[in-house]
Order: C-alpha cells, then sequence, then structure tokens
C-alpha cells in the first residue's frame, strides 16, 4: 500500500505518540504525520511532537461555548490535513457527531482495558477489585458509543499478587505502545475496513480482535 497519512489526537504526555515516531523512523511505518493537535495547550506530548518536526495544532476545549462548538472546530481543524487515519493516543475528550459523521471507519483509539471490559476511566482500580487474573489494552474503531466501536487488536499482561493500579499501568504501558504500533502497522500494509459494526482485514471478516505476539506484531 501507499504511503498513510496520519492525524493523532493527544492530551497529556504524548508517549504513544513518540512509539509511534520512534516507529517511523525505524522505517516500520510508511505513514506520513499530517498533524498533532491536542485539546490541552501544555500538553507534553506537543514538544514531541515539535521536535520531530510534526505540525501541531492546538483546539483548547476551554475556549468553546458548548460540547457541540468544540467537537466542529476539531473536525474542521482535523480536515484540514485530509488524513487517512486519525488516532487517538490519550485524547481525553468524548468525541460528538461532527467527528464521528467526518472520520467515520477511519478513526481509532486505544484503550486500556480489555474490550467490552471496563470501558470509561480507571480500568486498573476496576480490573483488581473484580479479581481478574489478567488486564490489558485494546484499539478499537471510535463510534457513538463510549469504548463501544469495533475492536481491531488486543494484548494481555498477567496480573501479578501484589499489584497497584499504578503498578499494573506501569507495566502495561509498553505493550499499549507495542500494540498501537503494530496496529497502526497494520492500517500502512493491509486495507482495514469497518462497515455496520464489523471489520475486514483484506476482504475478509476479523472473527476476533487480533492479539499482540510476544515479538510485537499482530498474527496477520
Amino acid at each position: 500500500m501507499s504511503t498513510r497519512t496520519v492525524t493523532v489526537l493527544i492530551s497529556g504526555t504524548g508517549t504513544n505518540l513518540q512509539a509511534l515516531i520512534d516507529a517511523r523512523q525505524a522505517r516500520r511505518l510508511d505513514l506520513e504525520f499530517v498533524q498533532v493537535v491536542s485539546n490541552r495547550p501544555e500538553a507534553p506530548g506537543l514538544r514531541r511532537a515539535q521536535q520531530a518536526g510534526i505540525p501541531v495544532t492546538v483546539v483548547d476545549h476551554t475556549e468553546f461555548a458548548d460540547r457541540e462548538a468544540f467537537d466542529r472546530e476539531l473536525a474542521n481543524t482535523v480536515a484540514q490535513g485530509a488524513p487517512d487515519l486519525v488516532v487517538l493516543a490519550g485524547f481525553m475528550r468524548i468525541l460528538g457527531p461532527a467527528m464521528l459523521q467526518r472520520f467515520e471507519n477511519r478513526m481509532i483509539n486505544l484503550h486500556p482495558s480489555l474490550l467490552p471490559l471496563y470501558r470509561g476511566t480507571d480500568t486498573y482500580r476496576r480490573a483488581l477489585e473484580a479479581g481478574d487474573r489478567e488486564h490489558g489494552a485494546s484499539v478499537h474503531f471510535v463510534t457513538a458509543e463510549l469504548d463501544g466501536g469495533p475492536v481491531i487488536s488486543q494484548v494481555r499482561i498477567p496480573v501479578e499478587t501484589g499489584d497497584t493500579p499504578e503498578r499494573l499501568e506501569a507495566r502495561l504501558a509498553p505493550r499499549e505502545h507495542d500494540l498501537l504500533v503494530a496496529t497502526v502497522e497494520l492500517f500502512t500494509r493491509h486495507p482495514v475496513q469497518c462497515c455496520h459494526g464489523s471489520i475486514t482485514i483484506d476482504d475478509k471478516p476479523l472473527a476476533r480482535p487480533l492479539e499482540l505476539q510476544a515479538d510485537a506484531r499482530l498474527p496477520v
């Protein structure tokens, strides 16, 4: 496939963004970063993007009268770059119709749980309180349902004795980075489609989410 254009949305430190930048620099990802957009002007991830020579834009959600106005401006900003793929990498705002309709089936999100378990926030604590033996992360298509879109890929790690939410989060983080890179790589190498809630890869239906392997690759 030809080089894919990607816009990344962030709200915080940008460690997942950095993983994508590193993978591109290592020539694993054949993609062009159109821009990095943040809803927070102080987000450290913006500096990561600038250091990599990626254009940055801030659409500060606090400057808008309501969620709909922010969503419209965000959609217009992202549309200017005409990206093939929009990646939510630690973007902490719920998207509304303006974004969802404009980028339907080409917007993905990284979420720190084994969806459909633990949609929303505080996933590490919730997994520990439930006594789960494993935790993980998922990459899914973004839909109107919070963390409810079709799941493309997942990674699992065991829950260890004595785990705290902080410890579990720290152990999962590098595997989250691997999962995001491998999933974006999937989009650069194969036609991945989402239609009526079903995913196809190379025109073949995806029966269950792809599981990240020990070598940080997806089995495609």
